[in-house]
């Protein structure tokens, strides 16, 4: 589960990070479903995906999202969020979600792909959650609309899986 560090308004979710894939266009289901197969096809030039599928911690805050490495913490990527243009789920794959962002000295984009077993719909929404509580920052106080935001939907996941697990225990117990 994310860690919610009140002081920055940063949340945290251990993730599996995927790769990253520079992409022809800023948005959309099939940049998405073409970077997944671009990382499935391994390229012995491009050093962008020696470091898949790693556990790194990725970082949200009104500012961007930060990808640091699991166990060094040592910064990955950081991409601000006027930079990122699209974020969702894999159809084809639920565990795995990514997002398209411009670089930032290059007129280029890239998609940065993640697994996640059970926080991949819950971490789409809370970037688009993210999103729009930084738009709104300046005439609402929009860090505490973030952490609310993401407590709701921990709270919503927790809630399916706990009643996930009284379904199982009740089928035990007949």
């Amino acid at each position: 589960m994310g860690d919610i560090l009140e002081d920055d308004n940063e949340i945290s979710f251990p993730v599996k990070f995927l790769g990253r894939v520079e992409v022809v266009r800023p948005d959309g289901l099939q940049i998405l479903n073409e970077a997944a197969q671009s990382l499935k096809t391994p390229d012995e030039y491009s050093s962008e995906k020696a470091a898949k599928k790693s556990k790194v911690h990725l970082f949200l805050s009104l500012s961007g999202v930060d990808i640091l490495e699991y166990k060094t913490k040592f910064l990955l990527y950081t991409c601000h969020l006027s930079t990122i243009s699209f974020c969702a789920v894999l159809p084809s794959a639920p565990k795995v979600f990514g997002f398209v962002a411009k670089h930032p000295a290059a007129d280029t984009h890239h998609c940065y792909l993640f697994q996640s077993k059970k926080f991949s719909h819950v971490l789409v929404s809370v970037i688009g959650d993210t999103f729009r509580a930084s738009k709104q920052e300046k005439s609402v106080k929009g860090g505490q609309d973030l952490v609310v935001e993401a407590l709701r939907h921990k709270n919503k996941m927790l809630q399916r899986e706990n009643a996930e697990l009284k379904r199982r225990l009740a089928g035990q117990t007949d």
